[in-house]
């Protein structure tokens, strides 16, 4: 089935019932089928044509998912934008992507380059407005996600409806997914895990959606209880927020079958604790927008392994290659490389970064890990965050790992400063739990006896908190750059 036909199809099958809503917005398959059709007319009004890029720059809700199946209904493919980007950052995406039309709110106009052609209302139409749904090809794009661009400027990670189509086949099947699916999307859709997990998965199952708008950990449960979604998908950030509330509630979460923690390794402790707290059994994973989201995720049924990433999904394989190239065995630390249906068709426009990053079908993550004998995939750091002191390797995250084990640290990140002898040392920033203080011998102290001595930080900063990037990962080059002038 097309995904451009996904709103027409639940309509003939199950017209009255639930198909998404938001915090304003209740519709049901008829009812959502006709605002796609609705939306699909307007754009067609406005010139856009099968091949055309739609950009859509909207906050998360149910006009940003009506846009995006609008804009597949008349063969257009989508680039969702984040809102809050500088207007560099939005005119690069626009300019990059070739974006024919933006799909935005009033308050975004401002950000948008004045040759820009912009509209903020899809429902505003008149005169014949069925247009008939695509019949796009597996190899047609549906999605330009670009990077956040931690390594330079963003890249449009092109994905065709073959990769979506695969990524969701394969969320269905280790998830379970059936009608009584119902998702609390929480993550920015303007990022593929919330568009594929939150968002086509259980609409393609029969289930519903539900978009809880901007993350808030103090009203969050009040949401579940209110919403009884079975599952929904965060960052470890978001996890360690709802940990830490206060006080000694307990919200009822019956309705949740599990949450998935992605987009960052997360500490078992971190997973324990919210896993004691509410009950709730946390399946993390691992995944790139390069591959369509995910590739490995630890079992809802069967064994799950703290500390690790779970096994492949379905239809992908994973291996583990050492600095020479070829494949090592299990416990042999290297990058971990990825193949599938899933994987993406390339960056745009960018033929020699695409070739340097899929070698032989297999996309190079950059991460470094290490599999087990079963297959289970431990991530230990991304290439790039390794640190190399006096010829001996740092890996961040183990030192991240220990420091997590003492309670009154919320966040840490470990990053590396310029030395003129050793090459790099490393620096430690945390941030303190709610109502915790933390003290730099106490930090070090623990350290001292659980890692070799050369991996102990140089330096300890307490910060109130630690900047993200927008999907809500630890931002180390903002970190780096903050902290590079103090720590000399």
């Amino acid at each position: 089935m097309n995904l451009s036909d996904l709103p027409a199809m639940r309509a003939a099958q199950d017209p009255d019932g639930p198909a998404i809503a938001d915090e304003s917005v209740e519709m049901t398959n008829a009812e959502f089928r006709s605002a796609v059709v609705v939306a699909a007319g307007v754009l067609r009004s406005r010139g856009i044509a099968p091949g055309d890029v739609v950009a859509i720059m909207l906050p998360n809700s149910v006009s940003f998912v009506v846009g995006l199946f609008a804009a597949w209904r008349v063969g257009a493919t989508v680039t969702p934008v984040n809102p809050s980007l500088a207007a560099g950052e939005v005119a690069h995406q626009l300019a990059d992507s070739a974006a024919k039309l933006v799909v935005t709110a009033p308050e975004c106009v401002a950000a948008l380059p004045a040759s820009v052609d912009a509209i903020t209302d899809l429902g505003a139409h008149s005169g014949d407005i069925e247009v008939p749904g695509g019949e796009p090809s597996s190899l047609d794009l549906a999605l330009l996600i670009y990077t956040s661009g931690t390594t330079g400027r963003p890249k449009g990670v092109m994905l065709d409806y073959g990769n979506l189509a695969a990524m969701c086949a394969m969320m269905i099947e280790v998830f379970e997914f059936d009608g009584a699916a119902h998702s609390l999307l929480i993550l920015p859709l303007f990022h593929v895990n919330g568009i594929v997990v939150s968002i086509l998965s259980p609409l393609l199952s029969g289930g519903r959606v539900t978009i809880a708008g901007r993350f808030d950990a103090a009203s969050f449960f009040e949401r579940v209880e209110r919403s009884r979604p079975t599952y929904f998908s965060g960052v470890p950030t978001i996890f360690a927020k709802l940990a830490a509330l206060p006080g000694e509630s307990a919200p009822d979460t019956s309705s949740l079958r599990f949450a998935v923690c992605g987009a960052a390794p997360a500490s078992s402790e971190l997973l324990g604790r919210f896993e004691d707290r509410f009950g709730v059994p946390i399946v993390e994973g691992y995944g790139l927008s390069e591959g369509t989201c995910a590739s490995t995720v630890n079992p809802l049924r069967g064994e799950r392994k703290p500390g690790t990433v779970g096994p492949p999904l379905p239809g992908q394989s994973i291996r583990v290659v050492g600095s020479d190239g070829s494949e090592v065995g299990p416990g042999a630390l290297g990058e971990v490389q990825v193949q599938g249906r899933n994987v993406m068709r390339g960056y745009l426009n960018r033929p020699e970064e695409t070739a340097a990053t899929i070698t032989d079908g297999w996309l190079r993550t950059g991460d470094i890990g290490y599999l087990d004998e079963n297959g289970y995939l431990t991530l230990v750091d991304r290439a790039k965050d390794m640190l190399i002191r006096g010829g001996e390797n740092i890996y961040p995250k183990e030192i991240e790992n220990v420091v997590h084990q003492l309670p009154e640290v919320f966040e840490a990140a470990v990053v590396g400063r310029p030395h003129p002898l050793l090459g790099e040392e490393p620096v430690l920033v945390v941030s303190p739990s709610d109502g915790a203080i933390l003290n730099e011998d106490e930090i070090r102290a623990h350290l001292h006896g659980k890692i070799s001595k050369f991996k102990i930080p140089v330096a300890i900063v307490i910060a109130d908190s630690l900047p993200k990037n927008p999907v809500g990962k630890i931002d180390k080059t903002v970190l780096r750059k903050r902290f590079a002038a103090e720590l000399v």
